[in-house]
């Protein structure tokens, strides 16, 4: 088969897919098309042509609009710029109702579980909310984003969802050319910077402002490596965190795990629950995010840290427990971890889920042992960008 790439094609866009693009169909051949929305009638210029019954592509003219689409409030979030944003040319009223479907189509086509499902947005607006941007440099030392499915490098002159201030440093200087950045803004407004190099073939850290951020949830004030894990909307980890104290409801005296627990903010929760007779057990693989939930948890010893892997760890974890929370990375986490919680017999399940897909697939797993998808709440935590969170209640 000729390779379609370059190639423009005149389309009717059907349904959001998972991943930021919408499907459309020509030829016999599955379109993947981005910058468009459902049921606009689209020009298309492919991207990406690998052979096999797909495509990816551009809407590079849009012929037939959807009411839902405006103006992208960036220039750069257009075919061939930016890859750091999916849906500005989307009303947000409209992106959370993209992100909704895609939830409901992946329980749908992996769980077998037909549910409607409403995602509802975070404090604050649709721009200005992200606290934690990695950028990297190109050839001529400015920083920047990547285009979609490219190493090319995009500068940046501003970015309108990040925190405002919190790149105006970094943007306005040149760099080594094919470093990154870190940048994180604190619950505090404080700025911290790392510059990650390669030299002689190993990646150099170099933490040039700040290194510990302060941020404030589940009523206590976290100190933690200001480049380790947090949730980067700000009103993430509060929302989070009340609601995993409202499904969990962990017994007094009873005991909890809280997996992938990072620097242990659902962990605090739990501790919390089950008072100072009762357990909860954290899990988490980053030394560095153990040793900070540790100092931020001291005063409450019945939190008890294991570091490693979870798959490694869970097996033998105390049973039976009553409550088990957790937060697994965008892969999920796995059949393994799942049967292992099963073991423990928990009455609850309470799952944080930052990909509809890979929560699909663990619920299914769960499902084959019993337990139910009784409860779902889905949130828009990041704004103009295909990602959706997930809470998931397992009874």
């Amino acid at each position: 088969m000729t390779s379609w790439t370059g190639r423009t094609l005149e389309l009717d866009v059907g349904a959001v897919a998972h991943g930021g693009h919408c499907v459309a169909r020509a030829e016999g051949r599955v379109v993947f098309v981005r910058h468009a929305l459902p049921g606009e009638r689209v020009l298309a210029q492919v991207t990406e042509d690998n052979g096999g019954s797909y495509c990816r592509a551009d809407a590079v003219e849009v012929l037939e609009p959807s009411e839902h689409r405006v103006v992208p409030p960036c220039p750069l979030a257009v075919p061939g710029a930016c890859g750091g944003c999916d849906w500005q040319h989307a009303t947000p009223a409209y992106q959370r109702e993209l992100k909704a479907a895609v939830v409901a189509e992946q329980l749908r086509r992996l769980a077998g579980i037909e549910r409607d499902v409403v995602v509802e947005p975070l404090a604050g607006a649709a721009l200005d909310w992200r606290t934690r941007v990695r950028l990297v440099t190109g050839r001529d030392g400015r920083a920047g984003l990547r285009a979609h499915h490219s190493h090319r490098v995009i500068p940046l002159e501003k970015c309108p969802i990040a925190v405002p201030g919190a790149l105006d440093d970094v943007l306005s200087r040149r760099w080594r050319p094919g470093s990154e950045l870190e940048v994180t803004s604190d619950g505090d407004g404080r700025v911290h910077v790392r510059e990650l190099a390669t030299v002689r073939g190993k990646v150099r850290a170099r933490q040039l402002s700040g290194g510990e951020a302060v941020q404030h949830a589940a009523g206590r004030d976290w100190r933690l490596d200001a480049h380790g894990f947090w949730q980067v909307h700000p009103a993430a980890a509060p929302t989070f965190a009340s609601v995993v104290a409202e499904w969990a409801d962990a017994p007094r005296g009873g005991m909890a795990w809280d997996l992938y627990a990072g620097v242990g903010l659902f962990a605090a929760v739990l501790a919390e629950q089950v008072g100072p007779d009762g357990r909860v057990l954290a899990v988490e693989s980053g030394r560095r995010a153990v040793a900070d939930g540790e100092h931020n948890l001291a005063d409450l010893p019945q939190v008890r840290w294991r570091g490693g892997r979870v798959e490694h760890l869970v097996a033998d974890a105390p049973k039976p427990v009553d409550v088990v929370v957790l937060d697994p990375p965008r892969k999920g986490a796995g059949r393994a971890v799942v049967e292992s919680i099963v073991d423990g017999s928990p009455d609850r399940v309470v799952y944080v889920a930052c990909d509809p897909a890979a929560l699909a697939r663990d619920v299914a797993t769960f499902g084959e042992h019993g337990y139910r998808l009784t409860d779902l709440r889905a949130f828009d935590a990041f704004p103009m960008t295909h990602h959706v969170e997930c809470i998931a209640l397992l009874s």
